[in-house]
Formats: C-alpha cells, structure tokens, sequence
C-alpha cells in the first residue's frame, strides 16, 4: 500500500501551484517628496601639468574674480595665461534628508579645451540647486582615472577620459532640503511603473497593517493618512516599505535595440495560431574578365571581355507552427530550430505583430 500511496502523494504535490515571487514595498515604489535633489556650479580646477584651458575669455574672467576675493587684483588689460587652470562644471546629489556639515561626492568636468584634470584641485565653489539657493561648498583634490598625453609632433595617446574627475565627500552641505514627510496630513506613495492591480494590492497590504490608512488616487499614487509626528511617522513607514506583496505580472512586451539587434521577449508574450516559413535566397555574381592581347608586331589593341558567373542558392525553407496560447519557450524554441540571426527574429516578430498573432506591445529603442 505504501508503495502505491508515495507516487500519489508525489504527483499531488506536483500539481499544487508554487507561489507567486513576492516582492517587498519600498522595491515597488517610493515616498513622494523623500528623494534626491541635483547639485551644479561653475569652478576652477589649479595645479594642471599644462594641460589646462591655456587663454580662454571666460576661465580668465573666472580667475579674476577668484583671485579678487583672495585679495588679489590682476592688472587691467592682461589676460593671463593659465595653462596649469581648467574651467569645470562640478556636479552632485543631495541626499534626502541631508543635514548641513554631512559630505557628498562630487563629479568634476572640463567645459573648456583642457586636456588633463589629473593631478588638479578643485578651488572653493558654491553648488546651487534648482531654486538657484546655494546648498553645498566643494573643495578638494581630484581622482583621475584617465590618461592624456601629446607629443610635440602631435600624436596623442589618451587611456579612459582624463578630462572628468571625482572627488569622494568634496562637498559640505550648508542647507537642508525640507521634505515635509512629518507635517502634511497626507503622505503619497508613488509606484515606479503605473498598475491598478499594483496600487491595489499594495492599498489592501497597507490597509491590513494599518486600517483604512491608504486609499489609490491614480495607477500610480496611493495616499496615506499616518499619525502625525516625525517619530511615529517615521516607525510606520518603516513598516510599510517591508511588507511583502506580489506585483501583477507585468505587461507582454517585445524590446528591440535597432543599434544592436538585440531582442528581450519577457515571458508574459503569448502567440495566437500561426505558421512561420523562414528561408533564404542567395544570389551570388562572380565578375572574370577575359583580357585579349594583339599578335606581336600588329597593330591591334588590348581588349577586355566581359565575363560574369551567376549562381543561384536557396536554402531549405522551414516552417514552425504555433498552438493556442504558446508562450515564450515555445517560441525561442521554434526560432532556433529555423536558425534565425538577431535580424530575421525582428522580421519575423513584425510580421507576427502585424498578423495579429503575437499578443505582445512591441517596443523600439
């Protein structure tokens, strides 16, 4: 008996459906308002091995007014030549609640004709965010990964990009970003990609936490009434951002990069009936002319016939045949059997799209 009730159980087990990959809140989406905030502003790199922006108007306008509030005025009329400066964009990301006095890396890059950032330090400069309010100070000495060297007859070997530098925590922050997050009556979560289902799920997982807290306003955003208070709103979202759901399944899509040839078919793509017949016709034109030479002493001339050698090939055509419903592997497996390149896959893929038997939104890139 026993023999018999262990392929039973067996089999039983086989037909219980696994369960759906669940994925945490905060890798759905993310608190409205709790984010980064982008960082830029003009400055000047010193200390080049003459491989700076030499005499260009706006880096000597620059260089003044640094050396102005240094204390320094530079004769009127001179225009110096800096070929240890470069004038750079500097760039870099103010975290959520960043605190004035914290660091932040910064990005540093050449605008001009300069030609090595390497073995520079950035001078003192102001970053300003997008209200044009300064929000951190940068300074400091930069990381170069790159190469550039030139030879007085002109030839040059560059490794990587010596005109972009790195500068770990070179900037302070001098003001804090508010976000609001403890003070407004009602806090709003954003998905990152736009699903009633998502939103759903998500409202009823929040909502089993924590009753009648969240209500869907969009595809997109949920809003939620938490207690008031940095401490206790704080401890809530924290809750929320761990709980576990299972996002719908994502819509069926085909991506094609027509740079690269490269095709992703996700595994929501379905197939209608259809029959695929992929063959190749080759047609191949060997030029050899014939050259015709004059007997000796006469006078004829050297004459060219034309000669061409045409051959035909077709390869054996082959055709697939889709079932109701084929999903993805049926597909690959069909398209491998025919020996399509990355090129005859888009074909085919268009031409099932446009008989309407691939149930798949097809995206170009």
């Amino acid at each position: 008996m026993v023999r018999f009730l262990v392929p039973l159980l067996l089999s039983l087990a086989a037909l219980v459906p696994s369960p759906a990959l669940a994925e945490r809140v905060r890798d759905l989406g993310e608190f409205q308002g709790v984010r980064a905030n982008q960082l830029t502003g003009y400055g000047i790199v010193v200390g080049l091995a003459g491989t700076g922006d030499d005499n260009l108007e706006y880096l000597t306008q620059a260089m003044r007014g640094t050396a102005g509030r240094l204390g320094v005025q530079l004769p009127a009329g001179i225009s110096p030549g800096l070929k240890n400066a470069a004038a750079v964009l500097v760039t870099a990301e103010l975290p959520a609640f960043a605190k004035p006095g914290q660091r932040i890396d910064i990005t540093v890059s050449t605008i001009g004709k300069a030609k090595s950032l390497r073995g520079g330090a950035l001078v003192m400069m102001p970053l300003y965010g997008a209200d044009g309010q300064i929000y951190a100070m940068a300074q400091g000495n930069l990381a170069v990964g790159g190469l550039g060297i030139t030879a007085r007859d002109g030839s040059q070997l560059t490794v990587n990009v010596p005109t972009v530098g790195r500068i770990a925590e070179g900037a302070s922050v001098e003001r804090a970003v508010a976000t609001g997050f403890d003070s407004g009556e009602v806090l709003r979560w954003n998905l990152f990609e736009a699903d009633f289902l998502t939103a759903q799920r998500v409202r009823d997982a929040i909502n089993g936490q924590f009753p009648q807290s969240a209500t869907i306003e969009d595809g997109v955003t949920l809003a939620l009434r938490l207690p008031a208070g940095a401490d206790a709103r704080a401890t809530t979202m924290a809750a929320i951002e761990m709980l576990d759901i299972t996002p719908a399944e994502t819509p069926a899509r085909v991506i094609i990069n027509s740079r690269t040839g490269t095709v992703v078919i996700n595994s929501a793509v379905r197939l209608s009936p259809a029959a695929i017949s992929h063959g190749r016709l080759v047609v191949k034109i060997d030029e050899k002319p014939q050259v015709s030479q004059p007997n000796a002493f006469s006078r004829g001339q050297t004459a060219i016939t034309p000669s061409s050698d045409i051959n035909v090939e077709e390869k054996e055509a082959k055709v697939a045949m889709f079932k109701p419903g084929a999903s993805l592997s049926s597909l690959v497996d069909a398209l491998n059997k025919l020996g399509t390149s990355p090129s005859d896959l888009v074909a085919i893929l268009e031409a099932l799209k446009q008989a309407g038997a691939l149930k798949a939104e097809m995206v170009v890139i």
